[in-house]
């Protein structure tokens, strides 16, 4: 064999090994996210996607974080780089990441398209459906290379999800009005995954029909409606509004049946691993709603 034939056998064998070292997922857009070894400085640019980087056992890879990363205690000590809308890119680029997650609805996208020129791989989050939480955890961890940690814990999440699908998806369905805020009043549409989650317990979103995925409702809207529980979050002090406000409609059946709810908003409202926890609490109050009809 002459000395240009072993010359090009070692370059196919680099190649050969250069491609099988490479990692590639596809995020949350569909868009291939590609890296040529296990991302080791990453930028979480949500609270969620905090929360799933560490779920993924890759908690100590992260080198900046949005505010409101405060998911397990030891993202509090994160370095900040902004909110999930106006980060500072400059403190990013000094960080040097080789992989930020990027939160769609939430960023900004001048600031997405700044870091995107600089040629660093983004993955795009935003789980759509339940089931998309452990499938977001098994991904990172493919892209950190730290599947033995992540792997497990998604197939947890993937089986409390199917326990609770199992146990309350067929019930007597529950009517439900999800209260995002009441000052404006508005909820959340049939799109969004806190509708997945209704659904799962066996409710019946009242305004999953709305084209906006976040509309603002009239109390007159509602009360048209007339659900049958009214769910809100803890994160609302009841003295100050909340799901309060309804007690003054006392002919509507969910103040009739004694229905207005509060749900952990840390657990329900961020599509992170704890979501599925946040389920199994909303499902709960669905099922006290079914025994008060008695």
């Amino acid at each position: 064999m002459n000395k240009i034939n072993v010359f090009v056998m070692v370059m196919l064998s680099l190649v050969a090994q250069a491609t099988l070292a490479a990692i590639s997922v596809k995020d949350d857009e569909g868009a291939e996210v590609t890296l040529k070894q296990p991302a080791q400085r990453i930028i979480s640019m949500a609270p969620h996607a905090t929360e799933l980087l560490f779920a993924a056992g890759g908690g100590s890879r992260i080198v900046g974080a949005v505010s409101y990363s405060d998911y397990p205690e030891a993202a509090k000590k994160i370095p900040n780089i902004g909110d999930n809308r106006d980060v500072d890119v400059e403190r990013i680029i000094a960080l040097k990441p080789d992989l930020i997650v990027v939160w769609r609805h939430g960023s900004s996208d001048k600031q997405v398209a700044q870091l995107r020129k600089l040629g660093i791989p983004l993955f795009y989050s935003e789980p759509a459906q339940l089931q998309d939480i452990p499938a977001s955890v098994v991904k990172l961890g493919k892209l950190m290379g730290t599947e033995r940690e992540a792997n497990p814990v998604a197939a947890d999440l993937q089986k409390t999800l199917k326990a609770l699908t199992d146990k309350y998806a067929g019930r007597a369905p529950v009517t439900v009005f999800y209260q995002v805020w009441d000052k404006p009043l508005y909820t959340l549409s049939g799109e969004h995954i806190v509708s997945e989650a209704i659904r799962v317990c066996g409710g019946v979103n009242i305004f999953a029909d709305m084209k906006v995925t976040a509309p603002t409702v009239s109390i007159e809207a509602v009360i048209a409606r007339n659900p049958e529980a009214i769910i809100g979050t803890s994160e609302k002090n009841p003295s100050d509004g909340g799901v309060a406000i309804w007690k003054r409609y006392p002919a509507m059946l969910a103040v009739k049946r004694n229905n207005l709810f509060l749900v952990d908003g840390n657990l329900i409202n961020r599509s992170g691993p704890r979501m599925i926890a946040g389920t199994a609490e909303l499902c709960e109050k669905l099922d006290i709603a079914r025994i008060h009809r008695k």
